[in-house]
């Protein structure tokens, strides 16, 4: 297949994923798991948790840069940057029209009962993944036990990148120690950090929004989840935004597909209109895409590197077991009353027994049920 042709698949497959991925970074990378490994065989499983396990230790939305590592692998640099345009933009493209309605009208269309059935959908999504990316995973009872301690402290309530990071540092000891007892050898390489600042936003402009939103994405660690703290220290606690206007906005975030960090979209159109909105997109996304592009290439030197092989096998493992404990916290939260029950029974079904049904129909279906169950007391 030629480059063109690449990119072209490359942006239908991501921009698909931009309209159906529902459920936050754990059920996006789970959609991108079955799409472009068990389906197109653009990489090994391996690779893949190679690079998930990268991803979690930069700064940025985990489920965005996957996107650009992928469409990396698949078409190269423009890949890269084709797929992440191509996934950011239905979110940003809804987000922004939900944002001039609020705006304009005070008000947003009826979505609960949709989102109620999605909910419970992609719980079945992402348990599929957790299996699948598992079983590649575990290399050794070493990394076995490496992974329930990191599910016991992300329980536990132990940050995520804290908790991934421990792992890593602790299983590349381990197994380098254990490497230099078998007297073999191990090379290193130095890790790349970058650091990122802007001047904090004191009035409302164009380019004050962009620097503000530059700023959170060049520093913004783990999933979209924790966007709120950093939102509500740079927007909240400098009077700019209200924190009523933020939760709304986090909202917004939550129910729209793609990123969640489309969230700034809906405040930049709040703050600056139009071009507040481009603005505040622009900022908080490009960070992501530069990161990436320089990290990509630097992963397989890593996974060469012994020592840092040993690091990136206890990454991955630590990676999992971080998703495992979204899925159970999300569970505790979402499986609430029959209806959740029963719309997660039908996607496992759909999940675990027909394999060949697209996950996006799973999400689509989950919808639909959603809203017809409402009407059932």
């Amino acid at each position: 297949m030629s480059k063109s042709n690449n990119l072209k698949e490359v942006a239908s497959v991501f921009f698909k994923l931009g309209l159906f991925a529902f459920g936050g970074p754990a059920a996006h990378i789970a959609m991108m798991e079955d799409e472009v490994v068990t389906k197109r065989k653009w990489m090994t499983r391996e690779h893949f948790l190679d690079l998930i396990g990268a991803t979690n230790l930069i700064p940025g939305p985990n489920s965005t840069e996957m996107t650009m590592h992928c469409g990396h692998e698949r078409a190269g640099s423009k890949g890269l940057f084709v797929a992440g345009i191509s996934f950011i933009f239905p979110a940003v493209l809804i987000t922004g029209f939900l944002a001039y309605l609020y705006v304009t009208y005070g008000k947003l269309p009826q979505v609960a009962p949709f989102v109620a059935g999605i909910q419970p959908a992609v719980l079945a999504i992402i348990a599929s993944a957790v299996i699948k990316l598992g079983k590649k995973a575990i290399k050794s009872w070493e990394l076995a036990i490496i992974g329930l301690c990191v599910l016991a402290a992300s329980l536990y309530g132990v940050n995520e990148v804290f908790a991934l990071l421990l792992g890593g540092i602790l299983g590349g000891i381990y197994f380098f120690l254990k490497s230099r007892i078998n007297k073999t050898t191990a090379n290193s390489i130095s890790p790349l950090f970058i650091f990122m600042t802007s001047e904090v936003v004191t009035k409302l402009s164009t380019l004050k929004i962009f620097l503000s939103f530059l700023k959170v994405g060049s520093i913004l660690y783990g999933s979209g989840y924790v966007l709120f703290a950093y939102l509500d220290a740079e927007l909240v606690t400098t009077g700019l935004l209200t924190r009523p206007a933020l939760i709304e906005a986090i909202g917004i975030g939550q129910f729209t597909p793609g990123p969640v960090l489309s969230t700034a979209t809906f405040i930049g159109y709040q703050l600056g209109g139009l071009w507040g909105s481009i603005a505040a997109s622009a900022g908080i996304f490009l960070p992501s895409f530069l990161f990436v592009w320089i990290l990509n290439p630097l992963i397989p030197k890593m996974r060469k590197s012994k020592i840092l092989r040993y690091f990136l096998d206890s990454v991955n493992i630590a990676a999992v077991a971080v998703m495992l404990s979204v899925l159970f916290l999300m569970s505790k939260e979402t499986l609430l009353d029959w209806r959740a029950i029963v719309i997660a029974l039908v996607s496992a079904i759909l999940v675990f027994k027909f394999k060949k049904v697209s996950v996006i129909w799973v999400i689509i279906i989950g919808a639909v049920l959603g809203y017809l169950l409402q009407f059932i007391s």
